[in-house]
């Protein structure tokens, strides 16, 4: 989908060259954006962006003075996607606690490749960073307006009124787009996109990257100045120095005060950016030793659950020599027959690279898994230079994608090979793109291990590849042993299995370094004596990495302590104890911030107990702070003031002669359609017993009409090299007894009976009926 999409815009640019502006206002040919690669993918938006969708190629013009081009005859299909000039964009971003970024982007539109008489839709397409999420969507046009709004899929109230989108929603890894209908040509179009993603962590800085790179074809056409204006709000603990250390666009600081900093870049430009706004921070003032604090805020009147919320911190501290844990690791990687090709290849050489990071006291093993298992040595052996290369060898010969997908067995003999693990933090590294019938007998397996092993028991960091593989099983195994999971990708349904595969390296190595970097384990709160009633998001807590802070949150009742201590374990296995600091959240929305992980979390519980009273929670809770989640569904909701008004009018005249009459929702005027479902989902079993590949589409067999093309085609041309064949092709395009009979009377009507029997037999094998 993402591919078609991707050559819908090349398309789309090449009919736009159509356009006639004017003798000095040529049109450029079209170019990639500079940071896209030749691909089939080199037209996807690296930032967020509007088409519109041309069927018929005969309505591209321009809007102001037509050209009178010569006539297009045929239709595009699939449509051509033409980028529509962007006037005037406008990028503000709210940074929270060095762990959130709310971003929203409001730009303005033209549909300046449509006739002025004719319309059209158009399509918002926005990227969405890696580990974010989409929030809304908001478009307005002459006197109609569009918003997205999340509704409960249980809820069947209007639902009967919604009209079903089979457009829309995730098309490729992390592209969400949505659908506007009917626009005249020259309209313009505000519209302001708004998305959450994550605040990135190395090297005590912080890192914000956001999509802003705009391509060429996005520009007004002739030399017009424009304003592009970028906001950043840093709100941190109060009384944190912040220091901005890099930035792609001239920020100028312009407020500072309470804990929070303003930042604003504002210029007239000739083109719009030409490349992604980064921008990383330090607080100077942080300390160099592990610290840790505690937000409060009070449930808001019309929340559903009015126990009071915390959020709680804990950062690892800038001192560059920190003392990490020795570990004891045991990589488990799924070899199954979905795994083949580049994407056994890069995780290889994920692997390789991860083994050449370990320190010479690490122990590690290796176990390659499908039906079977296949283990590198039967004990962990120290990870010498003689021990890797012996590793990277047996991973180079015994990684061999074939076979189906058994994780309980190589998840066991990990545990028992970890089971005399002394002085360190004993790992498991659970690479899987499939799901299997006993993961909840799984999760029992490793919870009790848990409760009745050792006070250090196996992590275990789950990666799981794909959208085949159940994520909340993997992040509910991870929480139960204090480890974390990582999805890649983490959204949609996508078709880009090269693209899947090409980050799946870099996202492992990430993932390990986190793993391999822990500084602070077995975290224990002392919590919360006198208070009637808590809950912690995860339950069981991670440990702390080098890798960036740790953020914890809940609920409670009650009046929370004015002093907490946090408990946990160091490298030399001494005890550490935070006194950590409470304080008003003020300015800091703490459930925003904290509702993405809450809504996974809670979904990985309702989905090992099936309990439906936690998946309305979840639901509940994603209404309220607008993230999605598995048990919601998006919504875009079309305000028609034009229809609203003549509606306003009619009720009165209606009013006057009667009473007692109702109006129903459909009669607003307001048209509400409802989008594909945009959860992750709860794994594929059929998919992942028939080893189909992550980032490729299920096999479907050939319907009957396709049958029946392929055969009907090679018969023509071996029995009678007549149009007869063509004629039943394009007459037929569903395959029943009725289709039968008409193609057995046109056959014979045509004199052309060498087909007959084949055409027949077609039919037959092209439908049971």
């Amino acid at each position: 989908m993402a591919e078609e999409f991707s050559k819908s815009v090349e398309e789309g640019l090449h009919l736009s060259k159509r356009i006639y502006f004017g003798k000095d206002r040529a049109v450029s040919p079209p170019k990639p954006a500079p940071s896209m690669s030749k691909s089939n993918t080199a037209f996807l938006p690296t930032a967020p962006m509007l088409y519109a969708v041309i069927h018929n190629p005969a309505i591209v013009d321009n809007p102001d003075v037509p050209s009178y081009q010569p006539y297009v005859h045929g239709k595009c299909d699939p449509p051509a996607l033409i980028p529509l000039h962007m006037t005037a964009v406008h990028l503000q971003a709210e940074c929270h606690l060095d762990a959130a970024a709310f971003l929203t982007l409001s730009a303005t539109f033209r549909l300046h490749c449509v006739s002025g008489s004719r319309f059209c839709d158009c399509i918002v397409a926005v990227p969405v960073p890696h580990q974010g999420s989409i929030l809304g969507v908001e478009v307005s046009v002459h006197r109609k307006s569009y918003s997205t709004l999340l509704v409960d899929m249980k809820d069947k109230n209007g639902k009967e009124n919604m009209i079903q989108c089979q457009d829309g929603g995730f098309i490729g890894p992390n592209l969400f787009t949505l659908q506007i209908p009917q626009i005249d040509g020259g309209s313009k179009l505000s519209v302001k996109f708004s998305w959450y993603q994550k605040i990135l962590y190395s090297n005590d800085e912080f890192f914000l990257n956001v999509p802003f790179t705009f391509p060429d074809f996005v520009n007004p056409v002739g030399k017009m100045s424009k304003k592009e204006k970028v906001e950043i709000t840093v709100n941190a603990i109060a009384g944190s120095e912040l220091l901005c250390q890099k930035s792609s666009h001239p920020m100028k600081k312009v407020s500072d005060n309470a804990g929070s900093t303003g930042f604003l870049y504002e210029a007239d430009v000739l083109s719009w950016s030409k490349t992604d706004f980064s921008f990383s921070y330090v607080m100077p003032e942080s300390s160099s030793h592990i610290s840790g604090g505690v937000l409060l805020e009070s449930a808001p009147v019309d929340d559903f659950d009015q126990r009071d919320m915390f959020c709680m911190y804990i950062h690892p501290g800038n001192l560059q020599s920190k003392k990490i844990f020795r570990k004891d690791i045991v990589f488990v990687i799924d070899v199954s027959g979905s795994m083949r090709g580049k994407l056994i290849d890069d995780t290889k050489n994920a692997l390789s690279v991860a083994l050449s990071q370990l320190d010479p006291d690490d122990s590690f093993s290796i176990i390659a898994f499908n039906g079977d298992i296949y283990q590198f040595s039967k004990s962990m052996e120290l990870a010498s230079k003689d021990a890797v290369e012996r590793a990277t060898e047996w991973i180079n010969i015994n990684f061999v994608a074939g076979g189906d997908t058994n994780i309980l067995h190589p998840l066991n003999t990990a545990i028992e090979m970890l089971s005399d693990a002394q002085s360190s933090v004993p790992i498991i590294f659970l690479v899987t793109d499939g799901t299997v019938e006993d993961e909840r007998e799984i999760c029992d397996v490793i919870k009790n291990h848990v409760t009745n092993g050792e006070s250090m028991s196996p992590r275990i960091y789950t990666v799981g590849i794909g959208p085949f593989c159940n994520h909340y099983f993997l992040r509910m195994l991870a929480t139960i042993s204090r480890g974390q999971h990582l999805e890649a990708l983490d959204a949609g349904n996508y078709d880009l299995f090269e693209f899947i595969a090409d980050l799946i390296e870099s996202q492992m190595l990430q993932f390990f370094h986190k793993a391999s970097s822990i500084v602070l384990a077995n975290i224990t709160p002392d919590i919360f004596n006198g208070l009637n009633e808590v809950e912690v998001c995860p339950f069981h807590i991670p440990d702390l990495s080098s890798d960036g802070p740790l953020i914890l949150s809940g609920r409670f009742n009650g009046s929370f302590p004015k002093d907490l201590e946090i408990k946990g374990l160091l490298a030399d296995f001494s005890n550490f104890v935070i006194d950590m600091k409470i304080e008003e959240a003020n300015d800091i929305p703490v459930q925003r911030i904290c509702a993405r992980d809450q809504i996974e979390y809670l979904t990985a519980q309702a989905w090992l107990s099936k309990d439906e009273n936690l998946e309305q929670r979840v639901a509940k809770l994603s209404l309220q702070t607008g993230f999605i989640s598995e048990y919601t569904l998006m919504a875009n909701l079309e305000n028609d003031l034009r229809k609203n008004a003549k509606e306003s009018d009619r009720k009165k005249e209606v009013s006057k002669k009667s009473h007692h009459k109702k109006t129903g929702a459909k009669e607003q005027g307001n048209r509400m359609f409802l989008l594909p479902h945009l959860g992750i989902g709860f794994g594929n079993l059929a998919a992942t017993a028939e080893n189909i590949q992550p980032g490729r589409h299920e096999p479907k067999g050939p319907d009957a009409a396709e049958i029946f093309v392929k055969r009907a085609t090679n018969c023509c041309s071996t029995f009678c090299n007549s149009c007869c064949c063509m004629v039943c092709i394009q007459a037929c395009s569903r395959m029943n007894n009725q289709c039968a009979n008409a193609i057995t009377q046109l056959c014979v009507g045509l004199g052309c009976l060498g087909c007959l029997d084949c055409c027949a037999d077609i039919c037959c094998s092209g439908n049971e009926n």
